[in-house]
Formats: C-alpha cells, sequence, structure tokens
C-alpha cells in the first residue's frame, strides 16, 4: 500500500533538478526525495497514507515552491488577463482569489491557475511545470502588460482541519480570512502574503514568503505538535480525493473548461460576451454539450488502476482514458478520473477498464469522492 500514489506525478527532464529552499530542510527530517517539475522535491517522510490521514485529521505542511508566483501590472490588468482566462476578473473584489484557467486561441487549457486581485496588480500562481511555458504565453500575447516571475518567493500550504488555530497562534487575524480571500501579514517577523486556500480539499492557507524567511517559517510552523511536513505523494492522494485536476494529467491542451467540467470558471458576463481565448468554440460547448467529459469512478477490490489504463463500454470499444487513479486512504477503496464520452458520464454508469491485459469493472461517481472542507463565512 505504500507504492507512491505520487508516481504518476514523477518526470524527468534530463537536466540536474534545482533544489528548494529548504531542501536542506526536508533532507534532515527524512524526506525521500525525487524529481518532480524540474525541482528535487519531497515525495514522502513517514509514508504517504500516514500523512494522508494526518493531513485529514489534523495539520500538514506542504512545500509548494516550485510553483510560479507572478505579478501582473497595470491599470488595465484585470482587462488584458481577461482576454486570456474567462473568468470574471473586473469586478474581483481586493484580496479576493480566483480559480481559473489559461487558454490557448482553440479553447485548450495551456494551464490552471489562482488569480487575485492586490490593489493595483493581480497576483498569479501558476503550476510548477508549466510555468516558464506560461511566461511566455502571457507575455507574447500581453505585450502591453508588465508580468514579473518572483524568483525570490517560496510558498508553502498549511492544509487540514486544525491549520486554522495552528496559524492563528502564529498570525494573529488569520482567522478572519474566508476561503478564498488573502491578505498581507507578518510571520515569525518576516512579511507573509497568505491566502485562505489550497488544494486538498481541506481547509487551509498558502504562504507566500521570501524564499531566504522560508525555514525560519517553516519551523515557526511545525514547532506546533498538531503539525507535520507532508509529501508530494499524499498532496496527490488528497486532490484525487476532492476531485481536483492536476494538470499534465488530467487537463492539458487538448482539453477544455467544458470536457474537464469546470464550466463554473466562466463567469456569467464572460458567457454573454465572450471575448476570451477560445471563446467561439467553449461557449458553443456550454450550450451543445462537449464530447467528451471528465469523469470520477470507484472499483472494488483494492488494486488501483493508474493513469493510462483504457476505458471500454460495454462492447469492448474504448470509449476514454484514465487520467488519475490510486487507493484512497480515507475511503479504502481504488478511485479514479478520467474522459469518456459524454453520454456515458452519468454517475452510476458501469465501465470496463483495461489495465496491462486485464479488466476492472467502475463505476462512474460524482466528486468529490471526500466532501470539501473549505471555511466560507455564512452569509449576513
Amino acid at each position: 500500500m505504500e507504492t507512491p500514489l505520487s508516481e504518476t506525478l514523477l518526470s524527468e527532464t534530463g537536466e540536474r533538478p534545482l533544489q528548494l529552499p529548504l531542501d536542506a530542510w526536508h533532507r534532515a527530517r527524512g524526506a525521500r526525495m525525487v524529481p518532480f517539475a524540474g525541482y528535487e522535491m519531497p515525495v514522502q517522510y513517514e509514508g504517504i497514507i500516514a500523512e494522508h490521514l494526518w493531513t485529514r485529521s489534523s495539520a500538514g505542511l506542504f512545500d509548494v515552491s516550485h510553483m510560479g508566483q507572478l505579478i501582473v501590472h497595470g491599470d488595465q490588468a484585470d482587462a488584458a488577463l481577461e482576454s486570456l482566462l474567462p473568468g470574471e476578473l473586473k469586478l474581483l473584489n481586493d484580496g479576493r482569489l480566483r480559480y481559473s484557467v489559461l487558454l490557448d486561441e482553440d479553447g485548450g487549457i495551456v494551464d490552471d491557475l489562482m488569480a487575485t486581485r492586490r490593489g493595483g496588480h493581480f497576483y498569479v500562481v501558476v503550476n510548477g511545470a508549466t510555468k516558464h511555458d506560461d511566461l511566455e504565453v502571457m507575455r507574447l500575447r500581453l505585450p502591453r502588460t508588465v508580468i514579473d516571475h518572483m524568483h525570490e518567493q517560496a510558498l508553502l500550504a498549511l492544509q487540514g482541519p486544525r491549520a486554522v488555530q495552528v496559524l492563528e497562534r502564529l498570525i494573529p487575524g488569520v482567522a478572519e480570512l474566508s476561503f478564498m480571500q488573502g491578505a498581507a501579514f507578518t510571520i515569525a517577523g518576516k512579511p507573509a502574503w497568505v491566502s485562505r486556500s489550497g488544494y486538498t480539499g481541506e481547509d487551509g492557507f498558502e504562504i507566500s514568503i521570501a524564499a531566504s524567511a522560508a525555514e525560519e517559517v517553516a519551523e515557526a510552523i511545525t514547532a506546533d505538535p498538531f503539525v507535520k511536513p507532508i509529501g508530494l505523494g499524499a498532496r496527490d492522494s488528497l486532490r484525487l480525493e476532492a476531485g481536483l485536476p492536476l494538470y499534465g494529467h488530467d487537463l492539458d491542451r487538448a482539453t477544455t473548461p467544458i470536457m474537464a467540467d469546470l464550466g463554473f470558471v466562466i463567469g456569467k458576463r464572460r458567457r454573454a460576451e465572450g471575448g476570451f481565448s477560445g471563446a467561439l468554440r467553449i461557449l458553443a460547448e456550454l450550450e451543445q454539450g462537449a464530447p467528451q467529459r471528465r469523469i470520477g469512478f470507484t472499483l472494488d477490490g483494492r488494486q488501483p488502476v493508474r493513469e493510462g489504463a483504457r476505458i471500454l463500454d460495454a462492447e469492448g470499444n474504448e470509449v476514454g482514458r484514465v487520467t488519475s487513479g490510486g487507493f484512497s486512504p480515507s475511503l479504502q477503496r481504488p478511485i479514479g478520473m478520467g474522459y469518456v464520452a459524454t453520454h456515458l458520464s452519468e454517475a452510476g454508469s458501469v465501465l470496463m477498464l483495461e489495465q496491462r491485459g486485464k479488466l476492472f469493472y467502475a463505476t462512474v461517481a460524482p466528486m468529490p469522492f471526500v466532501p470539501h472542507r473549505y471555511h466560507r463565512k455564512a452569509a449576513a
């Protein structure tokens, strides 16, 4: 059971991996380091299942400093970004985050990201493996907009039901943030941008600090007995249980937001006005449906089906592919995601999966597999 669920994440570029600001800190705590997104990153410390369950019950600290942190400047930064992203940014309040997708001209997904209005600019967090391509796309297509890559910033994610009480002790007032809201704070005497967000399905926070301050901040957070450092393996299994797609696996340029079941990223005004990359195709798919759709599925037994397995209909015809798969520590059963012909995407549909010549029966299941526990303030 300790075969890393993140094996599908690991990629070799042929170049020597870069080191995270906390590289020595991870190694001193017994982390198993692996190449991912051009960096050496911790895949596990105690074991993926133990780390997964600890995060679900307490609080886990993830080092996500490989992610790209960008600043988009200019009075018309919101309008510029709206030409590439389908979300509502012009009416986004200061300090509010928006999950969105960077689109190519055909409506394919170049990357998924978080965009935050911070006064006169936008703070954008993109995936580590795609950050340089994202920068190239944005600079090429937004020539009048200044885009800075924050090379000297680290990014930590504190996730889990005890995350808020842990961080409130270090940052008084941080508990006042609601899900998808951020603000400037000080932690361990260092300036930080903190948002109530993350990619595990749990309540939690992402903390952007100077790379030079990363070790001091990590030490301050993990000094709390409710916190343990958590690796990539558990991050992958947590996001899979939460039904959250991973770029390069569940999302790519061959998929549109409608195919990916991410129609919610297209704002109401944007649906009416268009004006974003690939709008003609995406708005047509919104109205008429897409040929394929991302689904979740469960299997009986304990054997997971991994990325790349073929999805078959009752007659044995290939109708899609598995894009993520693993064993759910919370549910104690195999789960996964993939794309199928839309007419086979209804919950309860039975599909066959073929992996290395062996057939498995899967049932289409609603996502998330494990309910999200984000902190949203009640309406006044």
